[in-house]
Parts: structure tokens; C-alpha cells; sequence
């Protein structure tokens, strides 16, 4: 694989880390800035939404742009935002720089995956998103541990200075490594977006929503799940943290391999495996070691489905590659924010805190199901291509 995989891995790994670590010191923020828990809360609910609003006019803004500079650019914002962060006199400031830093996350996963495609042969494809994607994945094994630790022995502004320093060494990286390439055939807003005039661009971001949305639900209510349920102790959330981290990694390395195999067969084994894994996981949730094993597997089959998930998108939009790319990664935290809710919903209403299970489940199932019409369809169109080319064919 290309260096310049590793250098993309790394701004990844800044950007990761960057959203997962204001968790960790959290209570430390809210004491700083003399806020509650749930207003700081904010700068983790606010930063999903700027990932989302983001994306797609931090793209579009960057058409006409080769997509190296452009990279370079989201990285030097990333760094001004969580340096703004570092320095914050305010809760207000704080929060502002965290919008910043967020502005650049949708665009910089997306126009990333665009390069670490056009890096390698077009059967490695998959693999090559699902490597800069490791970056992502080991931010929550080892960057969003590290920063905790970091900011519980020097103080929270001392964490976001690393993070700050991550964002150098990515910005360096990229500059070194990746090439330049050639500006991009298509210049113009409107000839991008008329990609989106293709169902299947659709169908892929619907896909996308409720498969990684499935995640999310489950994931997001995991630590009252595992206290309440399970039996875990709280100081134990933090290891079983780094055991869905581990799922992640090795899910997505592997989602790359079997999606360069076979796309949409791996699209459909690994929602299928996830909506599985959701489905009982609100029966293994009674115990600690089958909640462990089950939690691993959570993280690898949810990841294990972003490299195929990303790699379709940019099969259907062949013409806006960069754009639809975005509005994928826009469509990931969508799909957190909903199925947050949703799960959300269901405890509400007495069912338990292992009914938001039953939630992503049904997501995942939702959207293999979203995907097998989006194949079908394919199949169609090919069969309606052989049928033209027979009948133009002289006799």
C-alpha cells in the first residue's frame, strides 16, 4: 500500500480522536467553564451536527480545487479549531472551536476516500478506504484512552494541544506523501449534484443511515446497558471501550478485503452479520462474558460494513465522486443522531436498556434490505444493457 495511505491514516486518527476524547474529560470542561454535565454535553452533540451540516458546503467549496489542497486545507482548519479549543477562555469559545474542527470532518473522510481510492488498483479499492479508515478505528482504541490519560494527569487543554500536534503531523504527512494529482474533471456545483439524480446514489446514502445507524443505537446506551444488565462495574466501561475499538479495527480491515472481493456480497454478509449480532445481543446482554464477545463483535461487524458502504457510493456517482463521498460520511452521523434517538425513545418507554437492540437490529435488517433492491436493480440494468447490445448487434 501506498504511503500516502498512512499519512491519511493519520489525519484520520487526529480527527478521531478529536470527537470520541471530549467524553473522557468531560467533567473536567464542565468544572473549568463552571457549566452542568448536559450543557457541556453540548460539545459532543454539537460537534455531530457540524460534522453533518459540514460536509457538503465544505466540498462544494472545494470543486475547483485539487483534492490534495484540499485536504491540506480542512487539515489546517482542523488544527485552528482545536487549537481555538485548547486555548478556550469560555464555554462559548470552546464550543466554537469544536464547530470548526467539526466542519472539516465530513469533507476530509470524504475527499480522503476519493484520493486512498485513486492511490491503488481498482480491486484494491476497498481496502485502501478501509486502511486511511484505521486511523478512525484506532482513535478509539488507542487515541481516545491516550488523550483521556492525558488530560486527567496534565488537564483537558493539554489533551486538545495533542490533538492540535496530530493535526500538524497529518498536515505534514499529506503534504509529504500524497501527490498532487490533476484538478478534477468536473468544476462545477451543478454538474455534481446531478449525480444525485441517480436512485441508486440514494439508495447507497439510505444504506448507509440505517446499517451504521443500527451501531449507534446500541452502542450509545452501552454503559448503563453493561452496568444495569450486565453487571459490569463502571470503572469497567472504559476496557470494554477498548474491546469494541479492537472489533472496529479488525472489522474494517476485513470489510476492505471481502469488499474487494465481492462488493455486494460482502455489503450483504456483513448487514445481515450485524442485525444478527444486534438481534442477540439483548439476550447476551444477561452476562458478562457472552456481553464481552458480543460487544467485540458489534464493533467488527458494524465497521466491517463502512468500507463496502463507501466504496458503493462511489460506484454510483462515478461523475462527483468527491461530493457524494461527503454526503456518505454526512450520512453516517445522521444515522447516529437518529438512532440515538430512537434508542432513546424506546427507554422512555419503559422498555428496558436493552431495548434499543431491538432498535438497531431492525435498522441493519432495514437497510440489508435497502441493499438487496439496490442489487437487483443492478442485475436489471445489466440485463437490459445485454439485451441492447444483442439487438444492435447486425444480423
Amino acid at each position: 500500500m501506498p504511503l500516502a495511505l498512512i499519512a491519511l491514516a493519520i489525519g484520520a486518527f487526529g480527527i478521531g480522536t478529536t470527537e470520541f476524547v471530549i467524553a473522557g474529560v468531560l467533567p473536567d470542561v464542565a468544572s473549568d467553564f463552571h457549566v452542568t454535565i448536559p450543557v457541556a454535553g453540548y460539545l459532543i452533540s454539537g460537534y455531530a451536527l457540524a460534522v453533518a451540516a459540514g460536509a457538503l458546503p465544505m466540498t462544494v467549496l472545494g470543486t475547483r480545487m485539487r483534492r490534495k489542497h484540499l485536504l491540506l486545507t480542512l487539515m489546517a482548519i482542523f488544527i485552528v479549531g482545536n487549537a481555538l479549543s485548547a486555548l478556550a477562555p469560555t464555554y462559548g469559545i470552546m464550543l466554537a472551536g469544536r464547530i470548526v474542527a467539526a466542519l472539516t470532518h465530513g469533507a476530509f473522510f470524504g475527499v480522503g476516500s476519493v484520493v486512498a481510492a485513486d492511490l491503488v488498483r481498482p480491486d484494491r479499492r476497498a481496502s485502501a478506504i478501509a486502511l486511511m479508515f484505521t486511523g478512525l478505528t484506532l482513535a478509539n482504541v488507542i487515541g481516545v484512552p491516550m488523550g483521556t490519560f492525558i488530560g486527567q494527569s496534565f488537564g483537558w487543554r493539554a489533551t486538545f494541544w495533542v490533538v492540535t500536534a496530530l493535526g500538524v503531523l497529518g498536515l505534514i504527512g499529506i503534504s509529504a506523501l500524497v501527490p498532487s494529482g490533476r484538478r478534477p474533471e468536473t468544476a462545477h456545483v451543478g454538474a455534481e449534484l446531478a449525480a444525485f439524480r441517480n436512485p441508486q446514489v440514494w439508495l447507497a446514502v439510505a444504506a448507509t443511515v440505517l446499517g451504521f445507524g443500527g451501531v449507534f443505537a446500541s452502542f450509545t446506551y452501552i454503559a448503563p446497558m453493561m452496568t444495569e444488565v450486565a453487571g459490569f462495574s463502571e470503572g469497567a466501561v472504559s476496557w470494554l471501550l477498548v474491546l469494541f475499538g479492537a472489533g472496529l479495527v479488525i472489522g474494517n480491515l476485513l470489510g476492505g478485503r471481502l469488499a474487494d472481493r465481492a462488493l455486494m456480497p460482502s455489503l450483504y454478509g456483513t448487514l445481515a452479520g450485524l442485525a444478527v449480532v444486534l438481534g442477540i445481543f439483548t439476550f447476551t446482554s444477561q452476562a458478562r462474558i457472552p456481553a464481552m464477545i458480543t460487544i467485540f463483535l458489534l464493533g467488527g461487524f458494524g465497521f466491517a460494513t463502512v468500507a463496502p458502504l463507501q466504496t458503493r457510493m462511489l460506484d454510483n456517482a462515478r461523475s462527483a465522486p468527491t461530493l457524494a463521498s461527503a454526503v456518505n460520511i454526512a450520512a453516517f452521523n445522521v444515522g447516529n443522531a437518529l438512532a440515538t434517538w430512537l434508542g432513546g425513545l424506546v427507554i422512555a418507554a419503559g422498555l428496558g436498556y436493552t431495548a434499543p437492540n431491538w432498535v438497531g437490529a431492525l435498522l441493519a435488517a432495514t437497510a440489508l434490505g435497502v441493499a438487496v433492491i439496490s442489487g437487483l436493480l443492478d442485475r436489471r440494468a445489466t440485463a437490459v444493457t445485454g439485451i441492447r447490445r444483442r439487438e444492435a448487434q447486425p444480423v
